[in-house]
C-alpha cells in the first residue's frame, strides 16, 4: 500500500510540475526606445509556430515553458530575444532598426526586403516624416530622398508642392513622377499626410520600367496606414495641431517718408496726402487648424481603418484660403483559412477654396502702390488711379468673388486568392471619380466695371474626370535551399475621360446674381460672350511581367518587361516594350570578407530600363477641325462658317523613350549604424515630341506635332545615414543627401520631315520689356538664360553691354543677337541635413535643405530698382549707385539683374515631449509638439526667397525666376499634439 501511495504521490508531482511548465503564463507591455506603445508587434517562441502580437497599449500575454527563447519583433525596430525562466511579466523595450536589411521596400506591384533590392530605391518611412504643417505626400519626404527635388515656391494653402526627380526630361510631356496610392494612380494630395504610413520612389529605369509610358518622371509609390494587428484590438488616434502662419520676407518698398524726402529734393513723385503701407493691407498673419481622427479595429481575419481629416488652412492674402475635408475607409477580410484576402477602400477628399481676388497679379498691385495713396476716395468707394496697369488690390480681393469646390471619390477593391503556398492570384478593381466646379464674379465696384465699362462680370467652369482600371497579376514566389524566386506576370487596363464646360458673361444688371445667373448679362446678346466645352478619352493598356532572383541574399537579379499600347498615339504606334534589368552583389556575404564585422551589407548594383512619357494631349496624331465664323463664305446667300484645320495627321506619332543606366552602392557599416546608398545615373531620352513649323501645303495646318531629338541627363546621388548615439536614454540619428545632375539637349530634328530647330527661346518678362528670359539650344543644357551681358553704366545712366566681339557697346546699339548665355537656372547641387534627437520622453529633431550653383533672375529688382517710373513705387535701393553711377535707362532684361542664388535653409525644427503611457488614465500615448517650417534662409540672394522660382507649367524650360507676380512663401509656426486611446 505504501508503494502505491508513493507512486501515486511521485505520478502528483511529476503532473503537476507538468502541468507547472505548460501553464506558465507571461504578461507584459512592448515599447519603444522612448516609452511609446508598440501595437501589433509580433511576439513568437522559438521552434513553435503559434504567433501572437501585442494588443491596445503594447499589452500581451501568452504561454511559454521554462526554457523558451521569446522574440519580440516589429517594423523598424531591432528584434528583441530573451531566454524566459518562470517570469510572469516583462517590459520589452525595443530599439530603434538602422534601416535593418529585411525591411519591406515597396515596388511596383509588389515588395522585396530592403536587402534583395537591385534597382536604385528610396524609401521613407512615417517615424521620419517632416513633421508640422505639411502641404502634402511630397513635403513629407522634403530633403530626405537623393535626387528627388521638392519645392513649395508658392505659400498658396490650394497649391501643391512641385516634385523633380533626376532633372527634365521631356519637352511636351509631363515632368511629374507617376504616384501611386495604394496600387491607383493619384496625386501627393490624394491623402492626407496623417494617414500616409511610408513613401518609395523607385527612381531609376530598372525599377520604374513596370510602369511603361508614365514612367520617365520616376514612380512615387504612397502606402497608406492600415491595421496590422493579428489580435482583436481597437486603437483611435487623434493628431492636431493649430498653425501661425508669417510672410517669409517682405519687400523693402518706399514708404510715404521716402517719397516725401524725394519731393522735397526735387524728384517729381506726386505726394497724395495719406500713408499707406499696401503690402501690410493685403496681408495678415493666418491661424490654421488641422484635426486628424485615425480608428483601428478588428481582429487577424477582419479588420478595418478609418480615418478623417478636416483641416482649415487660412491664406497670407486676405480672403483667401482652403477647408478640406478628407474621409478613408479601408476594410480587410480573411476567408477560407487565410486563402481568400478581400480589401475594399473608398478615400473621399472634398476641397473647398476661396481666393477673392487674391491673385498674384494682385501682389504686384500691392508693391506698386504709391505709399502716400489712400484706400478710399471722397464717396468712400476705392479709391482707383488712371494709370496704367495701376488697380487697387483692396479693391481687387474685396470686390471678387472667386470659389472653388472640388469633389474626388476613390473606390476600389481587390481579392487576393493563394490556393498553394507561394502563389498569390490578385484583382484590382477601382474608379476614381472627380469633379472641379469654380465660379468667379467681380462686382460694380471692381475695375472690371470702374475702368473697363463691363458692368459686372461672372464666369462658370466646370471640370470633371472618371477613371476605370482594372488589373490581374499572379505573382509566385518560392525558397528552397538558398534558391529564391519571385516570377509576377500582369494585366492592366485604364479608361480615363475628361470633359470640361466654360461660361463667361458680363454687363449684368445687378451685382446680386454673382456667378448663379449667367444668362442675365447683355454681353450674350451682342454675341460677346465666351462658352466653350471639350470632352476627351484615352485608354492605356499593359502587360507586364517580372522575375527576380536570389542566392543567398549575395547574388540577385531582376529583369521585367511591360508591353502598352495606347490611344494617344499614332496608328502606326500604339504598342511599345518597356524592358529593364538589374543585378546586385552582396560583397559582405561573401566568405573573404566574413571576417570583416564592420560590413553588415556591401552590395554593388548596376541596373537598366527603358520607359517612356505620353502625349499630353489626347488626338496629338489626329487630324481636326473647326468651325470658324470669321473664315467662311456666302453660299446661295447665307454666310456658312469656314471649316478650319488645327492639326495635321501623324499616323507615326509615339512615345518618348528614356534609356537609364545606373549603377550603386548599398552599404550598412558597423552592427547598421552606418547605412546608405550611392548611385550615378546616366540617361538618353529619344524622341523627343515637339510642335514643329511645316509648309502649308502640303500640309493642313502650319505646324504638326513631331518625335525629334534627344536629351540626356547625368548625375550623382548619395545617401548616408548614421545612428550616432544608440545607447542608453539619448538617441541622435543624422542623414545626409547630395545630388548632382546635369542636363543637354543633343538634338532637336527629325530626318523623316526634314525639319530642325536649332534652339528655341523660353519664359517672359511680361510688360513693359517683352522678352524671353531663356534660351534652349542643341548642345547646352537646358536652362540657360539668355540675356544682355551688362559691364557698366555710361555717364547718361544708361546700360553698357558686351556684344557677340566682347566689345563694350551702348544698350541703344545692342541687338537681339547680342545677348549671350548668361548662368543657368537649374542647381548644379541639391543637398539635405536631417536629424533626430531623443533623451527619455523628449524628441528633437532639424532639417536643412540647400541648393548650389545656380542662378535666380530677380524679377522685383528688374521692375523696382529702376527709377525711371515715377508712377509706379519702387524699392528703397532704387536709387542706390550701379556701377558707381545713377541709372537712368528704360527697364530692360540685362544680367544685372541675375544673380547667385545658392541658398541654405534651415526647414524644420520640432521639439516634442511624449508623456509616460496611462500618465492620464485611458490615454496610452500623449505627445505635444512644436514646430516651425521654412524658418531661415542663408543666402546671398537679394530677393524675398532664392526657391521661389516656379520650375513648372510655362516654366519648365525657364526655371530660376522669381516672378513679381506670385503668392509669397511664407513661415510657419506650429502647435500640435498626438493622442492613442
Amino acid at each position: 500500500m505504501k508503494r502505491v501511495i508513493m507512486l501515486l504521490l511521485l505520478w502528483c508531482n511529476i503532473s503537476l510540475s507538468l502541468f507547472a511548465q505548460e501553464s506558465l503564463v507571461l504578461k507584459g507591455r512592448v515599447s519603444g526606445p522612448t516609452g511609446e506603445a508598440i501595437v501589433g508587434a509580433t511576439l513568437s517562441l522559438e521552434g513553435r509556430k503559434e504567433k501572437s502580437s501585442s494588443g491596445p497599449g503594447g499589452t500581451f500575454s501568452l504561454s511559454y515553458k521554462k526554457g523558451d527563447a521569446l522574440h519580440v519583433s516589429s517594423l523598424g525596430y531591432v528584434t528583441y530575444r530573451v531566454v524566459l525562466n518562470g517570469q510572469v511579466s516583462l517590459d520589452i523595450h525595443l530599439q530603434q532598426s538602422s534601416e535593418a536589411l529585411d525591411e519591406v521596400v515597396v515596388v511596383g506591384y509588389g515588395t522585396q526586403k530592403k536587402g534583395e533590392v537591385t534597382s536604385s530605391i528610396a524609401s521613407v518611412k512615417s517615424e521620419d516624416f517632416t513633421k508640422g504643417a505639411v502641404k502634402d505626400a511630397g513635403q513629407l519626404i522634403q530633403g530626405k530622398v537623393a535626387g528627388l527635388r521638392i519645392s513649395t515656391p508658392s505659400g498658396d494653402p490650394g497649391e501643391s508642392t512641385q516634385v523633380s526627380l533626376r532633372g527634365l526630361n521631356s519637352i511636351n510631356g509631363s515632368q511629374d513622377p507617376l504616384v501611386i496610392i495604394d496600387g491607383i494612380p493619384g496625386d501627393l494630395s490624394t491623402v492626407a499626410p496623417e494617414d500616409i504610413e511610408s513613401v518609395d520612389v523607385l527612381k531609376d529605369g530598372s525599377a520604374a520600367a513596370i510602369y511603361g509610358t508614365r514612367a520617365t518622371a520616376g514612380v512615387i509609390l504612397v502606402t497608406t496606414r492600415r491595421n496590422t494587428a493579428t489580435e482583436s484590438r481597437t486603437t483611435i488616434e487623434y493628431n492636431g495641431y493649430a498653425s501661425l502662419q508669417t510672410l517669409f520676407r517682405k519687400p523693402e518698398m518706399m514708404g510715404a517718408g521716402d517719397y516725401r524726402r524725394l519731393i522735397a529734393d526735387g524728384i517729381p513723385y506726386q505726394d497724395l496726402g495719406s500713408e499707406t503701407d499696401w503690402v501690410d493691407e493685403v496681408t495678415r498673419n493666418p491661424l490654421s487648424h488641422n484635426h486628424n481622427i485615425s480608428l483601428f479595429g478588428g481582429n487577424s481575419r477582419t479588420n478595418f481603418t478609418g480615418s478623417i481629416n478636416y483641416r482649415n488652412w487660412e491664406g497670407i492674402f486676405l480672403k483667401s484660403g482652403q477647408e478640406r475635408l478628407n474621409i478613408r475607409a479601408n476594410l480587410n477580410h480573411d476567408m477560407f483559412d487565410g486563402k481568400l484576402k478581400t480589401n475594399v477602400q473608398l478615400i473621399s477628399r472634398n476641397t473647398k477654396s476661396n481666393n477673392g481676388g487674391s491673385s498674384p497679379y494682385m501682389w504686384r498691385q500691392a508693391i506698386i502702390r504709391n505709399p502716400t495713396d489712400q484706400i478710399y476716395n471722397e464717396n468712400g468707394k476705392w479709391q482707383e488711379r488712371d494709370a496704367y496697369f495701376y488697380d487697387n488690390p483692396l479693391g481687387m480681393i474685396y470686390e471678387t468673388i472667386d470659389d472653388n469646390i472640388f469633389r474626388e471619390t476613390r473606390l476600389s477593391g481587390s481579392l487576393d486568392y493563394r490556393p498553394i503556398k507561394g502563389l498569390s492570384l490578385k484583382m484590382l478593381l477601382s474608379r476614381v471619380q472627380n469633379n472641379d466646379l469654380s465660379g468667379n464674379a467681380t462686382t460694380f465696384d471692381h475695375i472690371n466695371t470702374t475702368k473697363n465699362n463691363l458692368n459686372g462680370t461672372a464666369s462658370r467652369n466646370t471640370r470633371s474626370s472618371v477613371q476605370n482600371l482594372t488589373e490581374l497579376t499572379a505573382n509566385y514566389t518560392a525558397t528552397f535551399d538558398n534558391h529564391k524566386i519571385d516570377v509576377l506576370g500582369g494585366y492592366s487596363w485604364q479608361d480615363d475621360t475628361f470633359d470640361q464646360f466654360y461660361a463667361y458673361n458680363f454687363d449684368f444688371p445687378t451685382d446680386d446674381y454673382t456667378y448663379n445667373k449667367l444668362e442675365a448679362g447683355m454681353a450674350l446678346q451682342r454675341g460677346l460672350a465666351e462658352m466653350t466645352s471639350y470632352k476627351e478619352n484615352r485608354k492605356l493598356i499593359g502587360f507586364f511581367a517580372r522575375l527576380s532572383y536570389n542566392y543567398k541574399e549575395k547574388y540577385m537579379v531582376l529583369a521585367s518587361i511591360r508591353r502598352e499600347g495606347s490611344s494617344t498615339f499614332g496608328a502606326n504606334n500604339k504598342w511599345g516594350s518597356f524592358p529593364a534589368i538589374s543585378l546586385g552583389w552582396d560583397i559582405a556575404k561573401e566568405d573573404f570578407v566574413k571576417d570583416i564585422t564592420a560590413f553588415n551589407q556591401l552590395k554593388l548594383r548596376a541596373g537598366f530600363g527603358v520607359t517612356g512619357t505620353i502625349a499630353s494631349a489626347s488626338y496629338m496624331s489626329q487630324t481636326s477641325y473647326n468651325f470658324e465664323r470669321v473664315q467662311g463664305a456666302y453660299i446661295n446667300g447665307r454666310w456658312v462658317p469656314g471649316f478650319v484645320p488645327t492639326r495635321n495627321f501623324n499616323p507615326d506619332l509615339r512615345w518618348e523613350r528614356k534609356n537609364e543606366y545606373n549603377v550603386g552602392l548599398d552599404f550598412s557599416l558597423f552592427d547598421n549604424r552606418v547605412y546608405g546608398s550611392f548611385d550615378y545615373y546616366t540617361r538618353r531620352v529619344k524622341d523627343l515630341l515637339y510642335q514643329f513649323n511645316v509648309p502649308s501645303p502640303p500640309y493642313l495646318y502650319s505646324s504638326m506635332m513631331l518625335n525629334a531629338g534627344e536629351m540626356s541627363n547625368m548625375g550623382f546621388e548619395a545617401l548616408v545615414n548614421v545612428n550616432a548615439l544608440r545607447k542608453g536614454d539619448f538617441k541622435w540619428k543624422t542623414g545626409l543627401t547630395v545630388a548632382t545632375n546635369k542636363n543637354k539637349l543633343i538634338n532637336l530634328s527629325n530626318k523623316q520631315f526634314d525639319v530642325t530647330v536649332p534652339f528655341f527661346e523660353a519664359g517672359y518678362t511680361g510688360e513693359p520689356i517683352q522678352m524671353s528670359t531663356h534660351r534652349v539650344e542643341v548642345g547646352r543644357p537646358v536652362g540657360d538664360f539668355y540675356v544682355w551681358k551688362t559691364v557698366g553704366v555710361d555717364d547718361n545712366g544708361k546700360w553698357l553691354v558686351e556684344n557677340q566681339e566682347g566689345k563694350t557697346i551702348p544698350i541703344s546699339e545692342a541687338t537681339l543677337d547680342d545677348r549671350q548665355y548668361y548662368g543657368n537656372g537649374i542647381p548644379d547641387v541639391n543637398v539635405g541635413w536631417n536629424n533626430n534627437f531623443n533623451y527619455k520622453q523628449v524628441d528633437f529633431s532639424f532639417s536643412f535643405r540647400g541648393s548650389f550653383g545656380h542662378q535666380v533672375l530677380n524679377m522685383s529688382r528688374m521692375y523696382y530698382e529702376n527709377p525711371i517710373n515715377k508712377a509706379y513705387n519702387v524699392l528703397k535701393t532704387a536709387y542706390d549707385p550701379v556701377y558707381g553711377k545713377t541709372l537712368t535707362n528704360d527697364l530692360v532684361y540685362v544680367s544685372h539683374y541675375i544673380e547667385n542664388a545658392d541658398f541654405m535653409k534651415l526647414d524644420n525644427v520640432t521639439l516634442g515631449y511624449t508623456f509616460k503611457p496611462n500618465t492620464i488614465k485611458g490615454i496610452q500615448k500623449f505627445r505635444v509638439y512644436a514646430s516651425g517650417l521654412n524658418l531661415l534662409t542663408i543666402t546671398g540672394y537679394k530677393g524675398l526667397d532664392p526657391e521661389a522660382a516656379s520650375y513648372r507649367g510655362d516654366f519648365t524650360f525657364a526655371p530660376g525666376i522669381e516672378h513679381r507676380d506670385r503668392y509669397p512663401t511664407t513661415r510657419t509656426f506650429t502647435m500640435g499634439l498626438n493622442v492613442t486611446f
